[in-house]
């Protein structure tokens, strides 16, 4: 879903080498960061139709693909299917969200603020 793919896909770029798995001690995993840098060469623009209602709030799941954080501010970036959001952020946020190249999260946008959020269950 968050590369826009089926799993079959991901299963045949398992089997193919292009994406890494792991079976230790249970189902097949992979690696965050290396899904992070897959979704990002993999992204695309869908095509732009005719418009359409939206709601005021947006809310886009995507993985962590890059951090940046000083003493005080971090930047995010997520890949939500073919879109790249960057959220800035407090450093101290960044860190409390535990977030990192791989980490699931969902952009909360409206207007100019993005909004970073974790799944509860992590």
């Amino acid at each position: 879903m968050l590369l826009g793919v089926s799993d079959d896909t991901v299963r045949r770029w398992i089997e193919s080498g292009r994406l890494s798995s792991s079976t230790a001690g249970g189902p097949t995993t992979v690696d965050g960061a290396e899904l992070a840098a897959l979704a990002q060469q993999t992204a695309t623009a869908p095509e732009l139709g005719s418009p359409v209602a939206a709601s005021a709030r947006n809310r886009l799941t995507g993985l962590v693909t890059r951090v940046v954080k000083d003493t005080v501010m971090a930047q995010v970036d997520l890949q939500c299917g073919p879109f790249r959001i960057v959220s800035l952020m407090s450093a101290e946020a960044a860190t409390e969200l535990r977030l990192e190249p791989g980490v699931l999260a969902v952009a909360s946008v409206k207007s100019t603020h993005v909004v970073v959020e974790t799944p509860a269950t992590r």
